[in-house]
């Protein structure tokens, strides 16, 4: 196709705009919503997921060793630990350390435990995370069943309901973005069907012309392309602004609650240019593919 087409293509389409602003104007603006509630539902999977990665890293089991472990019992079950696949990380905490933390932590209180240095009734323990949560029981059942392991300390409440919560998000967004998708496309057809209609004279004189098939069609496409470019850029716009008033809103409240959400908000400058990509693909892929399909049924050219 030469330039000179593709200019005359790009320039109906955008005249097609004008000429039906009012009914593009709705079109836009009900398939910007619909962006808008896509890209709220996003930006919500995004910043829990990252909630739950923080979850997921303070998930620790605790492996106590047996009282009066050997150190080559102890260097024994650190090469096990080497080994298992699904482990994040491994620390090994000494009885000692363990009574020095215990101290710590009782603060004024750690006049109980004076006089049982010689006597540390405090057990060595290494401290595991787990990598992926989907495969913590089984990994559970793996660490239990090391040698000269007295008790493990596992959140499996914890890790369920953080794998159940991913996975809720998870299906929720994509079951939301289809519907609206679904939306957008009914929308911009109804928009072409109108243009359509508005345009039957011009089509056959175009038609008697010579015109093609094909030739008649592109504008319409092109319009719709550039309804869901133009919804895309708006929605996008308005995204950033509201999780900017959002992000200061939460970092400015009183409530000690709602400003600790602060620490796992998602800086928006970290997804921004994907989700720009994202939303004019997909505004321009509604947009050209609602033309293009409805086109066919409105148009009988």
């Amino acid at each position: 196709m030469r330039g000179s087409s593709i200019g005359y293509l790009i320039r109906e389409g955008a005249r097609n705009l004008y000429v039906n602003r009012l009914m593009s104007l709705a079109s836009i603006g009900v398939l910007m919503a619909c962006m808008l509630l896509i890209g709220a539902s996003v930006l919500l999977s995004v910043n829990l997921n990252s909630a739950m990665e923080r979850l997921e890293d303070q998930n620790e089991v605790v492996l106590f060793l047996e009282m009066g472990t050997e150190d080559y019992q102890i260097e024994e079950v650190q090469q096990m630990l080497d080994e298992i696949d699904n482990l994040q990380s491994v620390e090994f905490v000494s009885a000692q350390e363990a009574f020095e933390i215990q101290r710590e932590r009782l603060g004024e209180d750690a006049v109980l435990l004076d006089g049982l240095e010689d006597d540390n009734p405090f057990p060595a323990s290494f401290q595991v995370q787990v990598d992926d949560l989907s495969q913590f029981a089984a990994t559970v059942q793996e660490l239990e069943a090391l040698p000269y392991i007295e008790k493990a300390n596992t959140p499996t409440d914890l890790a369920e309901t953080i794998t159940s919560i991913k996975q809720a998000v998870r299906v929720g967004s994509y079951t939301i973005e289809g519907i609206l998708a679904v939306v957008a496309l009914v929308i911009i057809s109804n928009t072409i069907r109108i243009t359509v209609f508005s345009r039957k004279r011009e089509i056959n004189i175009m038609k008697w012309v010579g015109a093609t098939n094909s030739f008649i069609k592109l504008p319409f496409i092109v319009e719709g392309m550039l309804i869901g470019l133009i919804a895309a850029v708006l929605a996008f716009g308005l995204l950033w602004g509201g999780y900017y008033l959002i992000g200061e809103w939460v970092v400015s409240s009183p409530s000690v609650w709602v400003s600790r959400f602060s620490d796992m908000l998602v800086p928006f400058g970290d997804i921004a240019l994907r989700m720009l990509g994202a939303f004019a693909l997909t505004g321009i892929l509604i947009g050209g593919f609602g033309s293009m399909i409805f086109v066919r049924k409105y148009l009988k050219v």
